[in-house]
């Protein structure tokens, strides 16, 4: 049945989106290689290049702020699906929490956007970006 194949990829593509943008705005600089290792697992294509070309540089940074970053997922949808070209877009609601050696906890909500590319190892992460915040004029 057609409607509960596509049904079944959105709801793939939906778990797989939430997991991977949640794992990009994780990362304890305590456990820095299995964080960076989550986000070269989460995606593919250009993201995944700068991701692997940027690492060093990246690691560096992180290790010398000692910050610790924990994402948690509100809410996503999927914005957009083409099961034959094996592309989605989803939007992701967060909360993420970072936390440096001294002071207080910052707490940021966000909403992402991100294209899915379908790989040999299910939906990866090929683009994120923030989504627009609009406005309702009157």
């Amino acid at each position: 049945d057609d409607a509960a194949s596509f049904a079944q990829a959105r709801d793939d593509a939906l778990a797989a989106g939430e997991q991977a943008v949640q794992n990009m705005n994780t990362l304890d600089h305590k456990k820095l290689e299995q964080g960076l290792d989550s986000w070269e697992q989460s995606t593919t294509g250009d993201l995944h290049r700068q991701l692997v070309d940027g690492r060093d540089d990246f690691a560096r940074q992180i290790a010398e702020a000692k910050t610790v970053s924990t994402a948690k997922v509100l809410s996503g949808a999927v914005t957009e699906l083409d099961e034959r070209a094996g592309r989605a877009g989803v939007m992701v609601a967060l909360r993420v929490t970072v936390t440096a050696p001294k002071g207080e906890p910052a707490v940021k909500e966000s909403r992402l956007l991100g294209t899915l590319t379908r790989t040999s190892g299910g939906w990866k992460l090929s683009a994120l970006g923030q989504a627009p915040v609009g406005s309702t004029g009157g």
